[in-house]
């Protein structure tokens, strides 16, 4: 992953706060794994309540994708989808062998 890529991807992976703006919206920032494949970008939130994914042909358009479903889940099932205690603090990728 090069330099470039770790940026967007600590912009995008920030704490559970809520801000609120100045139409009274709150903004909830969500830790996303966006995951690149030889066919596109994958991405999903960590710390939601059901099963929620993006995809694209860019890692700006997979982002903006998730975001765009994590809205969705939270008007059709509640803002208590967000509500995971406790919440994801860190986030970390690991590769490991395993044998099988």
């Amino acid at each position: 992953m090069n330099s470039k890529d770790k940026n967007k991807v600590s912009s995008e992976a920030a704490r559970h706060d809520k801000l609120g703006d100045m139409d009274g919206h709150h903004i909830q920032q969500v830790k996303i794994i966006v995951e690149r494949h030889p066919d596109g970008y994958v991405a999903y939130p960590l710390g939601v309540r059901g099963v929620v994914v993006g995809e694209g042909d860019t890692y700006e358009a997979a982002v903006a994708d998730v975001k765009s479903a994590i809205k969705f889940h939270v008007e059709s099932f509640g803002p208590e989808v967000l509500e995971i205690q406790p919440p994801v603090l860190e986030a970390f990728i690991a590769e490991a062998a395993v044998e099988i």
